[in-house]
Order: structure tokens, then C-alpha cells, then sequence
């Protein structure tokens, strides 16, 4: 788990179990393997837990009835400054789209690239939605629990990049295309925009191949930070102007209300975070075909009792926002100037989409 005083660039909280739909990580383009990720999250849940919570209950929450899945957008927001610069729950969905873009666009580029080389790109564990849960999306984590999103569309296949920056459909199947709405992508983040190297099952035959694929993932990577500097330096501003929220004597009076309404619910912890150190306990213990009804009781509960701290939370980022624009507009005029057309262009060369969770 992901405390306060180790949040680097204003984290959602982690998750780790493959499959689970939307992991609560720290949203950085540097990622841990995913086996590592699963290993360091059951130890920091049990540590956690140990500090942080009292003795769960026997039983789980009664889970709400059932509902359908989470679903797709492609509408973006009227501002782009909301897609960026998040003030309440739901423009975090923007948000999560954005970085999922990103991550795409480096994982095509790779890809491409190793297909004008005759060579495979690394294999990839599946892109996921990302949740911010210091700006916590309340209504989407009341209808689907603390993990489960919309499924990132597949990359299919379709034109590639050629060796002179044309694109083309001859040669080799393509291994790069347009994104569709069924199912996952296959992949890791790791040998992609970690830069961590070929990664897991290459494909590389000899050391040739290998450094071929070293250099594609260090193209991909390359291409996904300049779309990303298109924004992460004043993302980077406005989520540090956003820390001090956690100390306000208004904020910590709500949150002070939120284990009574936890144990109300069966669900006896002391804090916020003593909450997750127990859903990470659930979600590393609980049987896969139990996972998903546990997980909506306590996102419905967690939901329900994080409303009187997001009734203040709320008001007060979107003050700390008209601040922040005001004194950041020349950026802001640049944000709005580049970041669109940037996207654009992105997802013509690569085949890719835009596009966000909705409940």
C-alpha cells in the first residue's frame, strides 16, 4: 500500500492482482515489474494492516445486487485543463484515459518499430485505468467496487511505420492498429515505457535482436515522454498544490467521521488507510469467483462514508484550481494550445484511441 508520506507524484493507491480490472498504483511512466508489484503489495498490505486496522470482521459486507460493467467513453472534456488538472472524482477518468494513451502510444512505437527490425516486441501484461483515489471517483467506486474499470481496448492490427516514416500495410502482418472495444491488451508496462529493456519472451533469437529490441522500447519510451511533457510538469504543479489539503482542519474533522461509518458497515479500521490495508487483504485472500461481490460491498461502503470528506474536499480543489489557473496562465494557454492536436496526431500515426471509463 501506498501511504501519504511516500506519494511521489500524487499517487492513486496500488493494486496488483492480474485481472482484476483497474489497479491503484502510483501513475508514474517508471513501474515495477508486475510480479513484483503482486509480491510488494501482499507484504505492504500485511504490514499495513498490522498498523493500521483492528480486527476485520468475520463476515463481508452484504454486497450490492449486481450491475453491469463498467463501459467506454470517447467524449472528451470541454477544457483539457480537466483532463490534466483533476478537482473532483470524476474528471479522473479523464485523467486515467490520458495515461492510458500514453502508455499505448509507447507500446505501438515499440511495436512498430521492432516490425520494420523482423523482430517481435516484448511481451506485455495488460494496460489497466488507473484509479486516483486522493481525488476518489465515489459514484463509479460505489457501482463497481475498488478495482474493477472498463477494459482498455485491444490494439489489432493494422499500418505500420516503415524504416522512412511512411505508413504502410505491405511486408510482415502488421503488429500495431486501431483499438477496439472487446477485451484487454496482452502486455506488461514493464520493457515498454519503464525502459527496462526487452522484457519478458522478446522474441529476440540472439544478441542482435535483443539490442534491436532494447532500442525499440527506448523509442517507444522516447515518444511517450514527449507526448507526456506536453503536460506532466504542470500536472506535477497542481497535484503538489493539492498535498496540503491533507492537513486542512476541515478535511481531517471529516475524515475523523469515517471509521464510525466503517464499523456501522461491519468494517472496523481506524482510518483511510487502515481501509485499503484491509481491501488489500480481501483482494490477496479472497477466492477469484468471491472477488468481485466482496469488492462492490466494500466499494459501496467505502463510497457512502467517503461523502461528507469529498463535501468539503471537493469545493476546496476547485478553489485551489481557479487559483492555480490564474497563476499558472501562461502554461495553462500552452496546455490548451498543444495538448489536443499532440493527441491527435498520436493516435493517427499509431492507430490509437482516446478514450475513458464510464460507469
Amino acid at each position: 500500500m501506498v501511504h501519504p508520506a511516500d506519494r511521489h507524484r500524487f499517487p492513486a493507491r496500488h493494486r496488483s492482482r492480474i485481472g482484476a480490472g483497474a489497479r491503484w498504483q502510483i501513475p508514474s511512466p517508471l513501474r515495477r515489474p508486475a510480479a513484483s508489484r503482486v509480491a510488494l503489495a501482499a507484504v505492504a498490505a500485511l504490514v499495513t494492516a498490522a498498523c493500521s486496522a483492528h480486527p476485520a470482521p468475520t463476515a463481508d459486507p452484504t454486497p450490492p445486487a449486481p450491475v453491469s460493467a463498467a463501459r467506454l467513453s470517447a467524449a472528451p472534456p470541454d477544457d483539457p485543463v480537466r483532463m490534466v488538472l483533476p478537482a473532483i472524482g470524476a474528471e479522473t477518468r479523464w485523467t486515467q484515459g490520458l495515461d492510458v494513451f500514453v502508455r499505448q502510444e509507447a507500446r505501438a512505437v515499440t511495436a512498430s518499430c521492432a516490425h520494420d527490425h523482423g523482430t517481435e516486441p516484448p511481451t506485455q501484461d495488460p494496460v489497466t485505468f488507473i484509479r486516483y483515489y486522493e481525488l476518489p471517483d465515489l459514484d463509479f467506486v460505489a457501482r463497481h467496487g475498488m478495482s474493477a474499470s472498463a477494459a482498455v481496448p485491444v490494439v489489432t492490427p493494422g499500418p505500420v511505420r516503415t524504416d522512412t516514416g511512411a505508413r504502410s500495410g505491405k511486408g510482415r502482418e502488421p503488429l500495431v492498429g486501431r483499438g477496439s472495444d472487446a477485451g484487454t491488451e496482452q502486455g506488461s508496462d514493464a520493457g515498454t515505457e519503464e525502459g527496462s529493456g526487452a522484457g519478458k519472451g522478446s522474441g529476440a533469437g540472439d544478441a542482435g535482436d535483443t539490442a534491436v529490441v532494447r532500442r525499440c522500447v527506448a523509442e517507444g519510451t522516447a515518444a511517450a515522454t514527449a507526448l507526456r511533457d506536453t503536460y506532466a510538469a504542470l500536472q506535477g504543479q497542481w497535484f503538489g498544490t493539492l498535498v496540503p489539503l491533507r492537513h486542512d482542519p476541515a478535511v481531517l474533522r471529516a475524515q475523523r467521521t469515517l471509521p464510525g461509518c466503517l464499523a456501522r458497515r461491519g468494517i472496523r479500521v481506524r482510518d483511510e488507510n487502515g481501509f485499503f490495508a484491509l481491501a488489500d487483504a480481501r483482494q490477496q485472500t479472497t477466492p477469484a469467483d468471491r472477488l468481485p461481490s466482496v469488492e462492490r460491498a466494500l466499494g459501496s461502503a467505502y463510497a457512502d462514508c467517503m461523502r461528507p470528506v469529498e463535501a468539503v474536499r471537493e469545493p476546496a480543489r476547485l478553489r485551489l484550481r481557479a487559483r492555480f489557473l490564474a497563476d499558472h496562465a501562461a502554461e495553462v494557454r500552452t496546455l490548451r494550445a498543444n495538448l489536443l492536436p499532440a493527441l491527435r496526431r498520436a493516435a493517427e500515426e499509431h492507430g490509437l484511441r482516446l478514450v475513458f471509463p464510464a460507469p
